[in-house]
Formats: C-alpha cells, structure tokens, sequence
C-alpha cells in the first residue's frame, strides 16, 4: 500500500472546508420548512456531482492508503443533513454518492498513479463546486 503524497493530503483540505460552509449554510437558508418546501432546487445538478465526486474521493483516497476512515462518508452526511430535505432528495444524493464510489472501485483496485491523478481532479473540481455554490446561493 502506498502512501499519499502530502499534496494530495493537503489539497483535500481545499474541498472540506467549502463542503462544511456549503452544508451550514444551506441548513440555515430559512429553516427546515423552507428546505422541504420544494424536492428540487436549481442547484441540484451541481449538488448531484458534488455527492459523486464526495464518493469517488472516499474510494480512492482509502485504496491509495489516506487512512481518514469515515472521513469523506461523514462530510457527505453533512450535505445530506442540510440538503436532504425529503426521502426523495435524501435518496437521490445517496445514489449519486454510491455511484461515485462503485465506479472507481470498478476500475481501480491498486492505487496507481491513474488513481492519484482522479483524487487530484476530484478534489479540485470538488472544491470548484463548492466555491461556485456558495458564490451562486449564499443565502
């Protein structure tokens, strides 16, 4: 088992922090009452990816030895407590999170530098998502 390099394992911070102020603040964007007032919001196909990237990073960052456990599961529970309003919500960001990981665990089973590639972009491109969420619907 390889060991991260310590770019990988800093830029992972670059996504967390985005992540943990996306889900607070959509928590607090009028109450619970406003969230489930609709299932669908016009950031979903954003929130969507976001959930998938959140899967893939929580697959390759443990075959690629992070050793961060839950880390990624936990942070992708946060996005659900502020954004799974609904079953129907809470279910479709659960499937987009589980195809993220099944994906990559279809095509990687050793961590490669293919592998430390796709952790690089899906933080960055995690991290992309997160600042453009938070600039689109700061609330």
């Amino acid at each position: 088992m390889r060991k991260p390099d310590r770019k990988v394992k800093r830029r992972s911070r670059y996504l967390v922090a985005p992540v943990l102020a996306l889900s607070v603040l959509l928590s607090g964007a009028g109450g619970p009452s406003a969230l489930a007032a609709s299932d669908t919001k016009p950031y979903d196909d954003r929130l969507l990816r976001l959930s998938e990237i959140l899967g893939a990073v929580h697959y390759l960052r443990e075959l690629c030895g992070a050793n961060e456990g839950q880390y990624w599961r936990d942070r992708m529970r946060d996005l659900m407590d502020a954004e799974g309003s609904t079953a129907l919500r809470r279910a479709k960001l659960t499937r987009a999170f589980n195809q993220g990981y099944r994906s990559y665990s279809r095509t990687y089973n050793t961590c490669s530098p293919s592998a430390q590639t796709a952790i690089n972009r899906f933080l960055s491109e995690g991290s992309e998502l997160s600042d453009g969420l938070l600039k689109a619907f700061p609330n």
